[in-house]
């Protein structure tokens, strides 16, 4: 009997759990390539003799591939499945962050760091599709906290690991250890992944426990038809809407703490890049954190107050913006120190309220459209994302990130005015159980 037939003989299983793990991992090595740039942004401008805009510009590509993409890769995975479909994006982002080493410029940087957000833009929408198909609805949060932590660990790993390798073997090495390590992954994925239906590891008691409540979640309406939803009949839903928009508003924060924390480090606060090393990842680990109890504070909510799936994740999603007023304060913030304390403040609440509202799409829509659902969800968040990193770009070495970051926090709180306003389904007919 081999070990997942084994974590699966309880009554309910582990399966599951074993499967989102594996897709932590992967998110992991997605955002450790990503945020590889951002550390050695310092070294890459000296080296290139970039400015502050031209490196927006070189963040801009990737995030601008990435918005494109997303609802395409969405689409790819849904048609493909999961297993082959998640794994060929691995290896496209693997080997476009190890082309980064043969840049010569901010214009091959920026090449390349398109091609990386063309592939990259797989990993949510795979993220969110395996949470639709493994989970049942009270679990969703929980499964989404647990491997978007991925996405700020990654984070939280590339300072020491992305500084290493330019004080040992030159910038470019550390693009093609952070890349080449996503190689490993893809090739673990296929070898271990299959869809419930076709594991032969998922007991009868835990297939029987990812079905329960699906009857009574708020799923839309409109793409509950046997054929696939296209993108026109997603667009034109409510539910899409009362997710895209408030992920349009609140990604900003996000992009912005992955793309020019170190900056604004060395920039206005003095520090080095061995500062940076040290400091740098405690924003992340804070995200960790928040990512992770906000996974579990909604079904909290569920049983201790009554509260239904949906007015769970809305209140979620309105702690994270109301703990975003911690990062408008870094302006007030008398020392370095104090600043990165704040900076933790805000990837706590980002990553608490980013959880609860990229599982909503798990929510909203069928398994078999979630991941394109999601992918244009997330379109409308890198746009948003985007354009503010375009801002900062062009108005940080102005009127400096002090204003900029006050206004990650007002988007947060429209944000969450968006969603108590815009998103409404079928109330579950009977309460979710408690974890």
């Amino acid at each position: 009997m081999d070990v997942a037939t084994q974590v699966a003989g309880s009554k309910s299983g582990a399966l599951r759990w074993w499967i989102i793990s594996l897709v932590t991992l992967g998110t992991v090595l997605n955002y450790l390539a990503r945020s590889s740039l951002a550390v050695a942004a310092p070294t890459l401008k000296d080296s290139f003799g970039m400015t502050t805009q031209q490196y927006s510009w070189v963040v801009a590509a990737f995030q601008g591939a990435y918005t494109i993409a997303q609802p395409l890769a969405g689409y790819a995975l849904d048609l493909m499945g999961l297993r082959l479909g998640f794994a060929l994006f691995a290896v496209g982002w693997s080997l476009s962050n190890c082309a980064h080493a043969f840049a010569v410029g901010w214009p091959s940087l920026a090449l390349f760091r398109g091609m990386l957000g063309l592939t990259e833009a797989a990993a949510i929408p795979a993220g969110i599709k395996v949470v639709g198909e493994w989970f049942p609805p009270r679990e969703r949060t929980v499964a989404t906290g647990w491997f978007n932590i991925g996405s700020s660990f990654g984070s939280m790993l590339a300072p020491p690991i992305v500084i290493f390798c330019i004080f040992t073997w030159g910038w470019q090495s550390a693009f093609v250890v952070t890349g080449g390590v996503g190689l490993f992954w893809a090739a673990l994925w296929y070898w271990g992944y299959r869809s419930p239906a076709e594991h032969k590891g998922l007991s009868d008691g835990e297939r029987a426990h990812i079905q329960s409540g699906r009857d009574d979640s708020a799923v839309d309406d409109s793409t509950t038809t046997e054929a696939k939803a296209s993108w026109r009949e997603i667009i034109r839903t409510r539910a899409f809407w009362s997710i895209a928009i408030p992920r349009f508003l609140c990604d900003p924060a996000w992009h912005t703490f992955s793309f020019f924390i170190p900056l604004y480090l060395v920039d206005s606060r003095g520090m080095d890049l061995k500062s940076i090393a040290a400091f740098a990842w405690l924003p992340f680990l804070a995200a960790d954190l928040g990512s992770i109890l906000g996974g579990y504070y909604a079904p909290w909510l569920m049983r201790r107050f009554n509260i239904s799936l949906l007015g769970s994740r809305k209140i979620v999603v309105t702690t994270g913006a109301v703990l975003m007023v911690g990062p408008a304060c870094i302006g007030l913030a008398g020392s370095p120190a104090a600043a990165i304390a704040l900076f933790c403040v805000g990837g706590f609440a980002h990553q608490m309220l980013s959880g609860a509202l990229m599982t909503l799409s798990a929510d909203m829509f069928e398994p078999r459209v979630v991941a394109t659902a999601t992918g244009m969800a997330g379109s409308a968040a890198w746009i948003g994302g985007m354009s503010f990193s375009l801002i900062v770009g062009t108005l940080a070495d102005t009127i400096g990130y002090d204003p900029l970051f006050v206004c990650l926090a007002i988007f947060d709180l429209v944000a969450a005015a968006v969603l108590w306003t815009m998103l409404r389904g079928r109330k579950p007919a009977t309460r979710e159980a408690a974890i």
